[in-house]
């Protein structure tokens, strides 16, 4: 039987290297795949990876920053209203079916990078998220039933949003949820099959050390299935796309004063079995 792993990228921002992580011991897996990319996840890649796991030597290089565990997507599809105590608190109805919108994929960052806040912002908002990371391409699925096979793996994802821009200038949200820096994610990708069940997992978030936020994906809506099922109906889900699946109560928008992000705050998350992370907010 194959030991627990995770899969991470190490290294400086757009030169990192792709490892393996296998209780406390890091693996260099560039013997199997150059990076964990489109390509790789197409190619059954972290099946290959797991048989290949006795044969990657140790990680000798950079560790010092933590990237993204997944190469940039072809895109990020996004939930809104997907948790029905986060739709009452921002004053919105429940939907009757999800809501989409689409984020820059060059959002994507690590982990512990810095959040930079837009010039202009004064709404910048938190909002920690399941992100799914599609292993096998979806299109037109029967049946929600079909969809989880289409997964590779799961990993925290920081939906960072930018209120005033998302729901005050034109009327759609993509510019509000697409600022550089807007997605941090990771620290690691769990494979699917490491996952027991992905809708009992406890989400939680802190601003300057305060828990703002502390849900279970029990209570999404639409469940994970249902929303794979439901996007391949509207377009193609690729390998190595990615899907943040809604965020509970307690986000800016919703609480008595608005406290939204400042330069020099500092956001933790972290999710059940999938690891946690840090960003300090900056000025752009």
């Amino acid at each position: 039987m194959t030991a627990p792993f995770t899969l991470a990228r190490l290294g400086t921002a757009g030169r990192e290297v792709p490892v393996v992580r296998v209780g406390d011991r890091v693996l260099d897996a560039r013997g199997v795949t150059a990076d964990y990319d489109a390509g790789f996840f197409a190619d059954d890649g972290i099946a290959r990876l797991g048989s290949a796991l006795d044969t990657l030597p140790e990680f000798r290089g950079d560790g010092t920053r933590v990237g993204a565990p997944i190469a940039r997507p072809g895109k990020i599809v996004c939930i809104g209203l997907n948790y029905r105590d986060h739709a009452e608190e921002t004053g919105a109805a429940l939907p009757d079916e999800p809501v989409i919108f689409m984020k820059d994929p060059s959002t994507l960052v690590g982990p512990f990078d810095d959040v930079l806040i837009p010039r202009g912002s004064e709404k910048t908002d938190w909002e920690v998220e399941l992100g799914v990371v599609i292993g096998t391409t979806a299109r037109y699925l029967d049946s929600p039933d079909e969809a989880l096979k289409h997964v590779a793996g799961y990993a925290v994802s920081h939906d960072v949003s930018e209120r005033g821009f998302q729901l005050e200038r034109g009327g759609q949200w993509d510019k509000g949820k697409s600022c550089e820096t807007f997605n941090p994610f990771g620290p690691d990708l769990v494979p699917a099959d490491q996952v027991a069940d992905p809708q009992r997992l406890g989400l939680r978030l802190w601003v300057n050390g305060e828990l703002r936020q502390d849900g279970s994906t029990e209570n999404m809506l639409f469940s994970i299935a249902h929303v794979i099922w439901y996007l391949s109906q509207f377009m193609v889900l690729h390998p190595g796309d990615v899907i943040n699946t809604g965020t509970p109560a307690g986000v800016a928008l919703g609480l008595p004063g608005n406290p939204y992000l400042r330069a020099g705050d500092t956001v933790e998350l972290e999710i059940d079995g999938l690891g946690r992370a840090s960003q300090r907010m900056v000025q752009a």
